[in-house]
């Protein structure tokens, strides 16, 4: 299966955390054993094999899935124009799409290697041709600043980085003016304001814009998040105040009381000898936030995914292993999400802790008998 450069890849959250020595070496006994099931995914739980995993996508979306497959088998935009048309002012779903479509044209692009002796790079060349045959197409304007977005993204080192995301600001631009009231455009750009070091007061004003559109649009908080966060222009206290603050003004079947989780994970530390860490207050409210928004969102919200993946990460480490399978039930398969997507391998990494997950559900007593097999 085709490895695809995740877009979230973006937002930079923390590192590694590292257990006590003990702990290390059960972990490693429980991989070992939950890798053993896992192997034969069919005969024990219903798992997704490890080589048939999707990394293109945080859940299932047959609409994108059928887009992308018809883009890269005949180079043709048109499938994902349809794809975003049909999609109108479903702004979540749209948000996700466009990631996903500008990630597929970034990975073809990466995958296609430098231009031979003057010769035309191909890969990605659908995005290209839509952009100069379809010019006032809103979708193609978002995905193309999208596209520019990852690309700038997947080398800050490099000379070129400014220049890609001043050119993604003018694409957003253009978009915005495509479609005025998308949000869309002002998403993709708080990423952009956000490489480019963008004064608070200016990202003030570029948030408020999209939060108008959108007020509670989970893509598009997880989107500023990283800003006020300590890696980048702010502090702990400011992105957990953003977190609290979004999850407190939450309607009903909205996925913002997760959004303090995410606050959690981009400021865990890179190196931590506590063993209750995650059964510490602060992280088990956030959890518990997580699992009040899941409960509370329709069932078919396109960014529950997300929040899911992130809870299997953290459930995992907190040894709430009954949880985590079931979170895992309601998600394997597609693995394109956080935390997953900031490993060399995302698969992986997932089915490293979809593994322990298994080792300790069994050492608790749990058997693949008793565990559901049915899927969303």
């Amino acid at each position: 299966m085709d490895a695809l450069l995740v877009l979230l890849a973006a937002l930079a959250l923390g590192g590694l955390v590292f257990l006590p020595w003990m702990r290390r070496r059960r972990a490693v006994q429980q991989t070992r054993q939950g890798l053993a099931v896992a192997s034969d995914p069919m005969a024990g739980y219903g798992f997704v094999p490890l080589e048939e995993l999707d990394v293109r996508l945080p859940g299932p979306d047959r609409a994108l899935e059928e887009a992308l497959d018809a883009v890269r088998r005949t180079h043709d935009w048109r499938p994902a124009a349809e794809l975003l048309k049909s999609t109108g002012d479903d702004w979540e779903r749209r948000w996700q799409r466009v990631q996903t479509l500008a990630g597929a044209a970034a990975f073809e692009l990466a995958a296609d290697g430098p231009a031979q002796q003057g010769g035309q790079r191909t890969g990605g060349i659908w995005l290209r041709t839509w952009r100069s045959e379809a010019p006032k197409d809103p979708g193609g304007a978002e995905t193309h600043a999208q596209f520019l977005v990852v690309q700038a993204l997947r080398d800050p080192g490099s000379q070129d980085f400014r220049m890609i995301l001043e050119e993604a600001r003018t694409v957003c631009r253009e978009a915005g003016l495509l479609a005025p009231g998308s949000p869309i455009p002002y998403i993709v750009e708080l990423a952009v304001a956000r490489g480019l070091h963008e004064r608070p007061a200016d990202y003030e004003e570029l948030w408020s814009e999209a939060a108008r559109r959108a007020p509670h649009h989970m893509g598009a908080h997880l989107a500023a998040l990283p800003y006020w966060s300590q890696k980048w222009h702010g502090s702990r206290t400011e992105a957990e105040e953003f977190a609290e603050r979004a999850a407190a003004g939450a309607p009903t079947g909205s996925l913002l009381p997760a959004l303090p989780l995410f606050a959690v994970y981009e400021h865990l530390p890179e190196a931590n000898m506590v063993r209750s860490l995650y059964q510490s207050a602060v992280v088990e409210r956030a959890i518990e936030g997580a699992h009040f928004a899941l409960r509370e969102a329709p069932a078919d919200h396109p960014m529950a995914p997300h929040v899911r993946h992130l809870l299997v990460w953290f459930l995992v480490r907190a040894e709430r292993y009954a949880e985590a399978m079931e979170q895992l039930r309601l998600v394997d398969g597609h693995v394109g999400a956080v935390p997953w997507s900031y490993g060399r391998s995302p698969a992986a990494e997932y089915a490293a802790y979809r593994a322990l997950a298994i080792a300790g559900w069994e050492q608790l007593g749990g058997t693949s008998t008793g565990f559901p097999q049915d899927r969303p």
